[in-house]
């Protein structure tokens, strides 16, 4: 699968649709119809650790011209330039002051896959977008630090189970643990194009920190801290809820299969 990443303002248009189309100069990727892509947003270019896949495509069509032959109809699906001249400007920007009127450009049209999640909800197979969201994350450590993973599990607004997953994440601590249990759910309600997401954790530290309540004075819990910050401001709305341990047992569940799992896969692979 090919990656293509995108400055935040772009991903937000392809996340609601309005850009489905991207143009290269060098298409130093080789796209031809078909080829599936997976579309990353880079919410601060600065900060790779704040970039998130925000969905796959598939090639759909592809259609190759001079800059200077483009019409407004080749617009369709891409942002436009008011004029030719501010056109050339944005990709001697980009590429180079190379580029003129004559550089060929690959107008390459996709359709995104799986931009909004649905689930049945009667026999008649009606189906309805999830806009609104519960999310329950857990982080665990055997160690602290020592063998972590993450747990989370998407719900309706009926307490039906959407998503669940576990994720093994290697050597680190409970809180960090926590905090990317919270990225990984966001990540995937992102994916889910849901809009108001209600988080449920049994960290105290994280809900509190993620209020703002608690300042985060662990500076190796800063650079997933200013993630998850940069995560929520992609949603309409998100808060934050602390429950008890035992009303948070599907996300812990999945946190021990995960780890369950990768001490499985230890034993099944060492050397004799």
């Amino acid at each position: 699968m090919k990656s293509i990443k995108f400055n935040h303002d772009l991903a937000m248009m392809i996340r609601d649709g309005s850009k489905t189309a991207t143009w290269r100069i060098y298409d130093d990727k080789n796209l031809s119809v078909n080829d599936e892509l997976e579309f990353i947003d880079k919410v601060d270019a600065q900060n790779p650790s704040s970039w998130t896949t925000i969905g796959r495509a598939r090639v759909d069509w592809i259609l190759e011209k001079r800059l200077g032959d483009i019409v407004d109809a080749d617009y369709e699906g891409h942002e436009s330039f008011e004029t030719p001249e501010a056109m050339l400007e944005q990709y001697q920007k980009y590429y180079g002051p190379e580029v003129n009127l004559q550089t060929p450009v690959k107008m390459v049209h996709f359709s995104l896959q799986g931009k909004t999640t649905e689930k049945a909800i009667s026999d008649d197979k009606k189906t309805t977008v999830l806009k609104e969201i519960k999310l329950y994350t857990d982080g665990g450590s055997r160690g602290n630090p020592g063998p972590s993973a993450s747990g989370f599990v998407i719900m309706d607004m009926d307490d039906v189970t959407v998503v669940e997953k576990g994720i093994y994440l290697g050597v680190t601590t409970n809180n960090q643990a926590e905090y990317q249990a919270l990225r990984l759910g966001l990540e995937e309600a992102l994916r889910m194009n849901a809009q108001t997401v209600h988080v449920y954790m049994d960290s105290m530290l994280v809900v509190n920190q993620m209020r703002g309540i608690f300042k985060v004075k662990n500076r190796d819990l800063w650079p997933v801290h200013d993630t998850v910050k940069q995560l929520v401001s992609r949603f309409r709305q998100v808060t934050f809820t602390h429950v008890p341990r035992e009303l948070n047992k599907d996300a812990d569940k999945q946190v021990n299969v995960a780890l369950d799992a990768h001490h499985t896969d230890q034993d099944t692979n060492t050397a004799y």
